[in-house]
C-alpha cells in the first residue's frame, strides 16, 4: 500500500456533497439560519461542525450562489441565507444530475 495515499469512504464523499444540496435545497425554500440548519442536517444523520458549515455558508455567499441577509433577532443580528438566480440554476443542474443518476443506478 502506498503511504503516501490516503484511503478513501465512499459514503462519506457522497454525504459531503449531500450536504450541499440539502443546504441549496433549503435555501430554495425559504430563508434559513446557520443553527437551524445544523439541526435540520442533523435530523437527516450530518453531524456537521461549525467549523465547516460556516466556511462553506460564506464560500456559497461569495460563488453568489446564496445571498444574506442580516436580521435583528432579540437584540442579536442574525445571518439568513437565500438562494440567488445562479443558485437555483446551479439546484436545477443538480437535480437534473441526480435524476439521470438515480434512473441509471436503480434500474432494474
Amino acid at each position: 500500500m502506498n503511504p503516501l495515499l490516503k484511503t478513501m469512504n465512499p459514503v462519506n464523499r457522497f454525504k459531503k456533497g449531500s450536504i450541499i444540496v440539502h443546504i441549496l435545497y433549503h435555501a430554495s425554500k425559504k430563508p434559513f439560519y446557520g443553527v437551524w440548519l445544523k439541526k435540520e442536517l442533523a435530523k437527516h444523520g450530518y453531524n456537521i461542525s461549525d467549523g465547516t458549515l460556516y466556511p462553506w455558508l460564506s464560500r456559497l455567499e461569495y460563488s453568489e450562489i446564496l445571498k444574506v441577509e442580516k436580521r435583528n433577532v432579540d437584540g442579536k443580528i442574525r445571518k439568513y441565507y437565500s438562494i440567488t438566480k445562479k443558485g437555483l440554476e446551479q439546484f436545477d443542474l443538480i437535480k437534473n444530475y441526480l435524476k439521470e443518476l438515480y434512473k441509471e443506478i436503480m434500474e432494474k
